[in-house]
């Protein structure tokens, strides 16, 4: 079972803006209810796109740097990261056929260029 890979401010460079596969970022905190609610499917969508995305969590309290950086003003925000760009961001705990969409794109765009 594919988990979400723990990100750091430390680390966030080499794990997102480094990565050769495109990246999906869950900004999230242990505190919030949505984001909790939200992480099975983030654990689904990890195990389903093993391979082709990478899938990881930032905790916003603990690596307030990148969530800084990122201008994440309300959790959980979604970012999906290409070739070290933010391609797309989404706000709230929303559907997970909302999310594939945004992920499928990203995908699809990689295979085009």
């Amino acid at each position: 079972m594919k988990k979400p890979t723990e990100i750091t401010d430390e680390n966030f460079e080499s794990e997102v803006l480094g990565s050769e596969t495109p990246v999906l970022v869950d900004f999230w905190a242990e505190w919030c209810g949505p984001c909790r609610a939200l992480a099975p499917t983030i654990q689904e969508i990890s195990e389903e796109y093993e391979g082709r995305l990478k899938v990881t969590k930032l905790n916003v309290d603990e690596n307030p740097v990148s969530a800084s950086t990122y201008g994440i003003r309300s959790i959980p925000t979604l970012i999906i990261f290409e070739g070290g760009v933010e391609k797309d961001r989404i706000l709230g705990a929303l559907p997970k056929k909302n999310i594939e969409l945004a992920i499928q794109s990203a995908l699809e765009h990689r295979l085009s260029a």
